[in-house]
């Protein structure tokens, strides 16, 4: 597999020294369709957050309330940014007839590959209907459940895409069966996640830290109930296996901070710093008050804490951000 950079360079002019590397004061920063009706919207409120209970409570463990929605478009931000400003990597040519996203979210990447590719038919689906009405006219959303039987005709799609679904996806061998089945000969599906697990390049990150304590219990909680956060290899496997060839995986390192000497990836790191201060909440409240059954006081403050820790200046973490696309091979080739 091929990686996005070897080794970022911490700027020798950030870091700052304090008595606990946990500590606030000088250390930490400045801070198929269904028609909508009124059943589709049905949520819960659950430890101060909002959740979409139509497909059931635990189909997606991440909130859909306002606070998400915006955590949602600035994470795009960084992404589009950690991929030098592409919004994908499958060579998928120059004039894409049509184009399917699922698990889109907000629908922000459809509506920006609507605008690349305005002659493109480009579709959204989500189990949450949270996405804009003003789209561009060749863009449109659908409420549907991925894992659920799909009514798409096959070999219909040039492209399909997916991002962050892994939190949601208890079947991948069946999911990839449906992207298989509905994508052309000769088309790309390209799978996007964001890894579970933080890495540092130059020792700063220790076992003890409250963030890297709060990415292990959520990456354990997953993995308990079969959703496990993708590591080096896994998506590449999952397209390999589903009978997509020229498979590529790249791995991109995400900073989470300001830390970094390069100016692109300071900014990087500075927005994933403030896309956190929800970030944290949004896949650690849920995986551990209902699937480690901790005491919502308790989850509270291990959030709280991460969130601190992950202002100490001293800390030089990433995670991973995995992108692998495979092309379904032409009636030729099989």
């Amino acid at each position: 597999m091929s990686s996005s950079q070897t080794h970022i360079e911490v700027d020798p002019a950030f870091d700052r020294s304090s008595d606990d590397g946990f500590s606030g004061g000088s250390s930490d920063y400045m801070s198929s369709t269904q028609s909508v009706t009124s059943s589709i919207n049905e949520h819960i409120f659950e430890n101060g957050r909002r959740y979409h209970i139509y497909y059931g409570p635990d189909k997606n463990m991440l909130p859909t309330d306002e606070a998400e929605q915006d955590r949602l478009d600035l994470h795009h931000e960084i992404f589009l940014r950690l991929m030098g400003g592409r919004l994908f990597n499958a060579p998928i040519g120059t004039e894409p007839q049509r184009v399917l996203d699922i698990g889109t979210g907000t629908g922000i990447w459809c509506i920006d590959m609507a605008d690349q590719y305005p002659m493109a038919e480009v579709i959204g689906t989500d189990i949450t209907p949270i996405q804009p009405q003003w789209v561009p006219p060749n863009c449109r959303f659908e409420l549907d459940d991925m894992e659920t039987e799909w009514t798409y005709k096959p070999d219909i799609f040039d492209f399909i895409h997916a991002r962050n679904i892994a939190t949601s996806v208890s079947n991948w061998k069946g999911l990839m069966a449906k992207l298989f089945h509905c994508t052309i000969p000769g088309g790309y599906v390209e799978l996007c996640e964001v890894g579970g697990k933080l890495h540092s390049d130059d020792g700063s990150l220790v076992d003890e830290n409250p963030l890297n304590i709060s990415f292990k219990l959520t990456n354990g909680a997953m993995q308990t109930i079969g959703r496990s956060f993708p590591v080096v290899g896994t998506l590449k496997k999952q397209l390999e296996d589903a009978g997509f060839v020229d498979v590529k995986e790249t791995l991109y390192k995400q900073p989470l901070g300001p830390w970094p000497k390069d100016p692109t990836m300071k900014h990087t790191g500075a927005m994933a710093l403030v896309m956190m201060e929800t970030g944290i909440e949004a896949y650690a409240l849920a995986a551990l008050t209902r699937i480690l059954q901790m005491n919502p006081k308790d989850a509270a403050q291990k959030i709280k804490d991460a969130l601190h820790a992950a202002k100490d200046r001293r800390l030089h973490c990433y995670n991973h951000y995995y992108v692998a696309y495979g092309r379904k091979p032409d009636k030729a080739e099989k």
